[in-house]
């Protein structure tokens, strides 16, 4: 699935964090962090993505807890990709056939847009581990792990989500990075929908 490898969901390397960090806290537990994601009800962000063939892509996501983000992609890539009823939609400005889409609940990323996100859930977690500065959290589907995982960066306090890694079926990985995170505001629903977005792409 070659055409995977440019969706926005993974972890990035370390020297791009190293000026955000903040100083040395604690480990985060997996409790801890599964009530801040479900918390995590809107959220808006700019990121910067490392993509599995080396290119760089930036651009703003949007979160709506449950089931739904929007990632859109800055010039000249101009990609849209929404996640919404259970369909993750790849549009690309270049095509007039519609979306690829695929099915939301297999990527890694519908683990933490999922509407209960229990970390603490047998099998789900394959790595927690502290560097001193942020916690990171490798989770996968505990009844499909072939489906690939996803690789959380946290850091405290507060506790807040910095980067994540996306490794998905095919073995590719995906970093993204985040910006500040504002959450807590109104998001319109039009910004996840996939049929509205057909709709105004094709008048």
């Amino acid at each position: 699935m070659d055409t995977m490898t440019r969706r926005p969901f993974a972890l990035a390397p370390v020297a791009l964090l190293a000026m955000a960090l903040p100083a040395m806290a604690e480990k985060l537990s997996l409790d801890a962090l599964s009530s801040y994601l479900n918390d995590l009800t809107t959220a808006e962000a700019e990121f910067t993505q490392i993509n599995a063939d080396g290119t760089i892509s930036t651009g703003t996501i949007y979160i709506k807890r449950p089931l739904r983000a929007r990632f859109e992609y800055d010039p000249p890539e101009e990609t849209l990709v929404l996640a919404a009823t259970g369909q993750l939609a790849i549009f690309d400005s270049k095509s007039n056939t519609g979306p690829e889409q695929y099915p939301l609940a297999r990527t890694p990323l519908n683990l933490i847009l999922a509407r209960n996100v229990d970390l603490s859930r047998d099998g789900m977690v394959v790595g927690h581990d502290y560097d001193g500065t942020a916690t990171t959290v490798t989770a996968q589907d505990p009844e499909h792990p072939e489906y690939g995982n996803i690789q959380l960066m946290f850091t405290s306090p507060p506790t807040e989500l910095r980067q994540w890694v996306i490794t998905d079926d095919t073995g590719q990985e995906t970093t993204v990075v985040l910006g500040e995170l504002k959450s807590g505001g109104e998001l319109n629903d039009r910004l996840f929908s996939i049929v509205q977005e057909v709709d105004a792409r094709n008048r």
